[in-house]
């Protein structure tokens, strides 16, 4: 059984709750779109830039990260867009990302942990649980791939709608030696620099980006696609920049509207020295690891006012909606200065933790033609929301996927009518360990809904509720308030009930064998397969 989606225009409302409807892409079998006739989209991701990383305040106050960091650009573009305040991705790349081409929860697409190496996860063993059978292997574009998920992916319908589809950068949506390793199989027409890995081994072109010539085995976190910039004193930030210019000037040659998914390496580890900018933070006091980051910070900002520039010198900035956004929290658990766990203040933790830190993360979006400048918006999104979103930015009306779509379209919110219910569930799903240690770190499941937030924990069975409005730092735990269990009990029914409504997977208890219960307290059960789910939109 497949699955549909229809996508309303400019104007209309959005759908409640998972997008359901019938037929086929508009615009198929018909003429290609020509250049001007529908919008460029610029998808800018940054990877592990934290919601404070910025010069832009994301918070009601100014912070000492904003006066620390430099980004410009990004001020500019919150004059000219619209910023969310509120908007949410997982707190690892290869969930949010998948996310994002698939318009799926993590819960439900299953590419739970952040992937590489083909039929093995990262997780570290435990000694409490044994961890489910996820989709290590990533994405998949075709059926039948052992331990991928298949789907029907974001750029594939944009492909067919006539637009050419571009990812410039870090890819990260399937393992080395499958098929989704290479992102041309998940409807990119263009590939530059992205791969399996979601970590560059050097952001330096004298040091060939990681890759060592002639070698017969490289670094599997080498950045490919740049050996045209090897042993030249470039930053992969600017490359990758430079690239994207190109990829722009071949889409106006070919008279064809562009889906441009710059996605850049930075700010992830390693903390390579940017020279453009590092020696300006170390005047300024900070500490050399400190210095570093903050110059990739600044890297990527300066890439975002180049292709901003760019696309008002070509003439088509008017047409081009651009969106900025990063894939996870910043990180916090380890690599950076001070004490861990405290870098993303006000936010608690950071990359890896459902705490606001590692999942709440700076989203801006410039639509010239529709949305108002300078707006700020509150309202909870997350990033599964953008497949819906740039689907019908594109006016591509009706699409038919193999998954079930959950985001919801933003363009309600863009255009100012803010018919998105503001309390709507926002689901998190990680029966998983990443490979690091800290604060709210472990397997769990989280929910938001209106202001407030729980969590739950598979290893220790903990429950953990916040009040964001009153407490965006989650330093009350209302968790074991008597006065606030009713709360409590409704929103760990509504997670189970999101959670099972998708068939989420959870970890079996080691010294049982049997699985962690839900977060309700009920027990679980492996459900039955389904038309459409289990065989034909899972595949191990």
């Amino acid at each position: 059984m497949k699955n549909h989606i229809f996508l309303t225009f400019l104007g209309a409302a959005v759908l409640a709750g998972g997008a359901s409807a019938t037929a086929l892409a508009k615009g198929r079998g018909k003429t290609p779109p020509r250049q001007g006739e529908r919008p460029n989209i610029l998808l800018f991701l940054v990877d592990d830039l934290g919601w404070q990383d910025t010069s832009e305040p994301f918070w009601r106050d100014t912070t000492p990260q904003n006066r620390t960091f430099q980004t410009p650009n990004m001020e500019r573009m919150a004059r000219c867009g619209v910023k969310f305040t509120s908007a949410y991705a997982a707190a690892l790349s290869s969930p949010s990302r998948v996310s994002l081409l698939t318009g799926m929860s993590s819960a439900a697409h299953r590419v739970t942990n952040w992937t590489l190496h083909k039929d093995r996860g990262p997780d570290p063993e435990s000694e409490v649980l044994e961890w489910p059978r996820w989709s290590v292997n990533g994405l998949s574009a075709q059926p039948g791939v052992p331990g991928t998920t298949y789907v029907t992916t974001l750029p594939a319908l944009l492909r067919e709608a006539g637009y050419r589809t571009i990812l410039v950068g870090k890819a990260h949506f399937g393992a080395m030696g499958t098929p989704g390793e290479d992102p041309r199989t998940l409807g990119f027409e263009v590939n530059v620099a992205g791969h399996a890995a979601g970590a560059p081994a050097s952001y330096l072109g004298e040091r060939n980006f990681g890759n060592v010539p002639g070698a017969e085995t490289q670094n599997p976190n080498a950045i490919p696609g740049l050996e045209q910039y090897w042993e030249e004193d470039i930053f992969a930030t600017e490359a990758l920049t430079l690239e994207a210019k190109k990829q722009i000037d071949s889409s106006l040659l070919q008279d064809r509207p562009f889906f441009l998914y710059m996605s850049h390496y930075a700010v992830h580890v390693p903390f390579d020295r940017d020279n453009r900018f590092y020696q300006a933070y170390i005047e300024r006091g900070l500490d050399p690891t400190e210095a570093a980051y903050a110059a990739l910070v600044e890297g990527m900002d300066k890439s975002l006012g180049d292709l901003r520039a760019y696309l008002q010198e070509k003439g088509i900035a008017q047409n081009t909606i651009v969106i900025f956004l990063s894939d996870n929290g910043g990180l916090a658990a380890w690599g950076r200065s001070g004490k861990p766990g405290l870098q993303n203040r006000p936010l608690r933790s950071g990359k890896g933790s459902p705490m606001e830190g590692g999942i709440r993360v700076p989203m801006l979006v410039e639509w010239p033609a529709v949305a108002d400048s300078n707006v700020h918006c509150t309202v909870p999104v997350i990033i599964q929301d953008l497949f819906p979103t740039i689907l019908e930015m594109a006016s591509v009306g009706w699409v038919r996927t193999v998954q079930e779509v959950e985001g919801q379209s933003l363009v309600p919110l863009l255009q100012g009518n803010a018919t998105l219910k503001r309390k709507r569930p926002l689901v998190w799903h990680f029966p998983n360990m990443w490979d690091a240690e800290g604060d709210g770190i472990g397997p769990y499941s989280a929910i938001r809904q209106g202001d407030w937030k729980l969590i739950y924990y598979y290893d220790t069975r903990r429950t953990m509720l916040f009040n964001l409005q009153e407490d965006i730092f989650e330093i009350v735990d209302h968790g074991t308030n008597p006065r606030v269990w009713k709360r409590r009990e409704i929103m760990a029914r509504r997670l189970t009930r999101e959670l099972k409504r998708v068939d989420a997977q959870v970890p079996r208890v080691r010294a049982t064998g049997r699985w962690c219960r839900w977060p309700d307290g009920s027990a679980y059960r492996e459900p039955t397969p389904k038309e459409g789910r289990s065989g034909d939109g899972i595949h191990y």
